[in-house]
């Protein structure tokens, strides 16, 4: 480390991300300080994946002893199943708490510095830090900005964190409204309604687009709609707007055509989540400092190497990963970033190939993909001049899914028809968020489908849902 600086690099905000980062900066020899304003873990510990994953856990727990047909088709029988709401709730919360702890020691057990209060940018290779004793300033060599995002509230919604909520609140588990609205059909609506439909409530999905689930594949909402929502205690309404939302007993919803704003429907419900996605929260990172502008979506600009960048130009030495960056607002993404960003300040070359980065929805049964869907595909297709194909298995065929009694679901393959390349990959059944990293490393390492046929699979296993999907493409020789 040179003399002139009090470290080789200074993380702002210590989610997944930043926790990365500071790991693999000292694998890398960096001497290293991470500055985080709130909790350890960031969004996806405190406020995301892992207390979401704790409840869909307990909850799908409920579901499944609840389903007499299915265990009496195993020759089980069970009494009457009850559940602890407070229980519950208190599962997520100790999960979280282990997890904060866990990743606080990993960082103290390697010397990672952890300065507590908000940083900002105040100049080139300078923080300056708002502590509880007062302003304290740092300087590194480099910088990485890891400020994660928040909940999006849409105009016309009121919240009180009580009767109208985004999933930060949502996640405390409080109480279970009778009745639900969910604002939103994506990954944070999918799965509240996995949860609240399993613990007993009734919900209603409302999507601002014409059809549920737009983000999905076609293939896979068609599935989805029948398997996760059809079955269940769920209504929908699609394209319609919550054009004013008052919390309240009841909370009022005025539902308005997404195209005239006049209001169609009224409905007065429990309560209401608000899942309407997530904006970044890279406001007052003393940016304006150093020259550079927000993007008029409010993420920090960067290039492919996660460098920020001024006027298009990389700001030496500034570094911004994570869902700031608008390139894919996934916990294990920004790892990714994390990681490539400090190879890239250790004079290394890497980019990010987000194109083999999975995701997944936690449902019962899972919905995950990694690509392009296939409408995407075929408009890449038609501008670069190549055709595509697609094949489908199913879990109904799979000797593993049926020793469950769990064959519903799909997995599909899309790829190019003259090399095979894989463009995409989506499944829904049980453990697609497992089975997905399969297509996901392909991709990566640029394997084709005809590569992927020659794989041998565990018999029997649901990874041959995915061997079955590979061994019926079919590649044309040019």
């Amino acid at each position: 480390m040179s003399d002139a600086f009090d470290y080789d690099l200074v993380i702002i905000g210590a989610g997944v991300g930043g926790h990365g980062a500071a790991l693999h900066a000292v694998k890398s020899g960096l001497k290293t300080a991470i500055v985080e304003a709130d909790v350890m873990g960031g969004t996806c510990v405190n406020r995301g994946c892992i207390p979401s994953k704790a409840l869909l856990a307990a909850s799908g727990r409920v579901r499944e002893l609840r389903d007499d047909h299915h265990l009496k088709s195993l020759g089980i029988q069970v009494g009457q199943v009850g559940y602890d709401r407070s229980a519950i709730a208190d599962h997520a919360k100790n999960l979280v708490s282990k997890i904060q702890g866990d990743l606080t020691n990993s960082l103290t057990r390697l010397n990672v510095d952890i300065l507590k209060g908000w940083g900002r940018v105040v100049g080139e290779q300078k923080v300056a830090i708002d502590t509880a004793e007062g302003e304290k300033i740092v300087t590194a060599k480099d910088i990485i900005l890891a400020p994660g995002s928040v909940p999006f509230v849409p105009p016309g919604i009121t919240t009180d964190g009580k009767t109208v909520f985004t999933s930060d609140e949502a996640l405390k588990l409080d109480w279970l409204p009778d009745w639900i609205a969910i604002i939103g059909s994506g990954y944070i609506g999918l799965e509240f309604s996995d949860i609240y439909t399993a613990l007993g409530c009734e919900v209603t999905i409302i999507e601002a687009l014409d059809q549920l689930m737009p983000t999905f594949d076609p293939d896979i909402a068609k599935v989805a709609q029948r398997v996760l929502i059809a079955p269940r205690d769920i209504d929908t309404r699609a394209g319609l707007i919550a054009k004013t939302i008052t919390p309240g007993n009841p909370v009022v919803i005025e539902l308005a055509d997404r195209e005239t704003k006049e209001v169609v429907e009224v409905l007065e419900v429990d309560a209401c989540l608000v899942a309407t996605g997530r904006i970044p929260a890279a406001k007052n990172m003393g940016l304006e400092r150093v020259g550079v502008e927000l993007d008029r979506r409010g993420f920090i600009p960067v290039n492919d190497r996660l460098q920020v960048t001024r006027n298009g130009e990389p700001v030496p030495h500034l570094w911004a990963i994570g869902d700031a960056t608008g390139k894919m607002m996934l916990a294990h993404a920004a790892s990714a970033q994390g990681v490539i960003t400090v190879e890239n300040i250790c004079g290394q070359d890497h980019t990010v190939n987000y194109m083999s980065i999975p995701a997944a929805a936690f449902t019962h049964p899972e919905v995950s993909f990694v690509g392009l869907t296939e409408p995407a595909a075929k408009e890449k297709a038609a501008a670069e001049g190549f055709a595509i194909d697609t094949v489908r298995s199913y879990f109904k065929g799979n000797s593993k899914a049926l020793a469950e009694g769990e064959t519903e679901g799909l997995a599909k393959v899309i790829y190019r028809k003259d090399t095979g390349e894989i463009l995409g990959a989506h499944i829904i059944g049980l453990h697609a968020a497992d089975l997905i990293q399969e297509a996901a490393n392909a991709i990566h390492q640029g394997q084709t489908v005809t590569d992927l046929s020659f794989c041998v699979h565990t018999h029997p296993t649901l990874s041959e849902v995915m061997d079955e999907a590979f061994k019926r493409a079919v590649v044309v020789p040019v």
